[in-house]
């Protein structure tokens, strides 16, 4: 029993040893735990900044065709002013602003005495030089006829042949003074070189029509232009030349027609590109029968390009520009990045063609920081990038 009471005092005393140490423990405990958190929390974090979240698209396929709009100068498919070929007064016009005429219609008479005066001179001359011209040969067939028969010398007949042949040269030139007075006074007379509109008047009946045989500036009559069919200039980049050709689909659109589109099409390119601007001038040929558009004005050009061999294309956001060349960042099967140069292409607005430096399937940051490098950890959003 007393064996017993002693067991149990012994065991009383090593558990009131034990406990002030239990109780430092726990308080060591209680202390260190805060401090443990907060460090796995700083490791967590700086592994997580020094492996930063990235969004990644795909390369998709660059499109066939698109649209470039371009501003236009819309002019007459042919146009000139028609000037007078003979001085004169105006005797009287036919046409006036904004007339249509067809080719060969009379526009204007002019008044030129003089002309007629001296194409009548002329045909007197002419009348003239062939009466004379007919003595002179009868003569020289004569004496041909009379050396034949030896009858007179030969030095006569000869000189009476060299005087028919002058008198055959007079006629000629009389001939020809005619003719040239002929068309001289046909001038009196203005036509229409082709058919299109009056867009300009410029003489009124008894103004003194001066074709510039004075030494004068002569002065145009009338101005005309062809406006059923017009001719529209563009001028396209040098980067986007390449892709025009005849052929071209265009759309015109102009401020006075909102929402309206007018077709037309590439006739043909001047094959050169200018030093000055740097780019190939484009002339696109418009139907206008209806004569809605009007020669002279400005139009935004749509031009349908496209592209036999597009290749990829990626957001604009996705280039990294370095003094290397323009880059795009990847990110690896190992979730690093790494740099890979490329070639640009058509520039679609949000998304730019890359003709070189991808495959299609490789994952590209989208947003990259400039201070991104090759070999740097990253880790990949699940989320869709919101500009892919």
């Amino acid at each position: 029993m007393a064996t017993q009471t002693k067991s149990r005092s012994s065991t009383s005393t090593l558990m009131l040893r034990l406990i002030p140490g239990a109780v430092v423990v726990f308080a060591l405990g209680i202390g260190t735990a805060p401090r443990l958190v907060a460090h796995m929390a700083v490791n967590r974090q700086t592994q997580s900044l020094s492996e930063p979240t990235v969004a990644v698209v795909r390369p998709a396929a660059a499109p066939e065709s698109r649209t470039i709009d371009l501003p236009g100068d819309v002019q007459a498919f042919q146009a000139t002013r028609i000037y007078a070929r003979t001085n004169g007064y105006l005797s009287h016009w036919y046409t006036d602003i904004g007339t249509q005429v067809q080719a060969g219609q009379l526009l204007a008479t002019i008044d030129a005495p003089e002309v007629d005066a001296q194409l009548q001179q002329a045909r007197a001359d002419a009348g003239s030089a062939l009466a004379d011209y007919r003595i002179a040969k009868v003569t020289s067939d004569r004496w041909q006829e009379l050396l034949a028969t030896n009858s007179v010398s030969r030095q006569s007949a000869q000189e009476n042949l060299s005087a028919m042949q002058a008198k055959q040269a007079t006629l000629a030139a009389a001939n020809a003074n005619v003719a040239r007075l002929e068309k001289m006074q046909s001038y009196e007379k203005v036509y229409a070189p082709f058919a299109g509109t009056i867009t300009r008047r410029n003489i009124d009946t008894g103004s003194l029509i001066d074709a510039g045989s004075n030494g004068g500036a002569p002065a145009a009559l009338f101005d005309l232009a062809e406006t059923d069919r017009l001719r529209v200039f563009v001028d396209v980049p040098q980067d986007q030349a390449p892709e025009v050709v005849a052929g071209t689909t265009a759309q015109l659109s102009l401020p006075q027609y909102p929402g309206r589109l007018f077709s037309g099409v590439v006739a043909r390119t001047s094959g050169a590109i200018d030093s000055v601007s740097r780019t190939l001038r484009v002339e696109v040929d418009v139907d206008n029968k209806d004569d809605t558009i009007l020669p002279g004005a400005f139009a935004q050009v749509h031009l349908g390009l496209a592209n036999s061999k597009p290749g990829l294309s990626l957001p604009a956001n996705a280039l990294l520009f370095r003094p290397t060349g323009v880059e795009v960042a990847v990110v690896n099967d190992q979730n690093k990045v790494q740099l890979m140069p490329i070639v640009l292409g058509r520039d679609f607005g949000t998304r730019v063609e890359i003709r070189s430096g991808l495959r299609g399937n490789e994952r590209v940051i989208v947003n990259p920081g400039d201070a991104i490098s090759a070999g740097q950890p990253v880790h990949v959003s699940t989320t869709a990038a919101a500009s892919a």
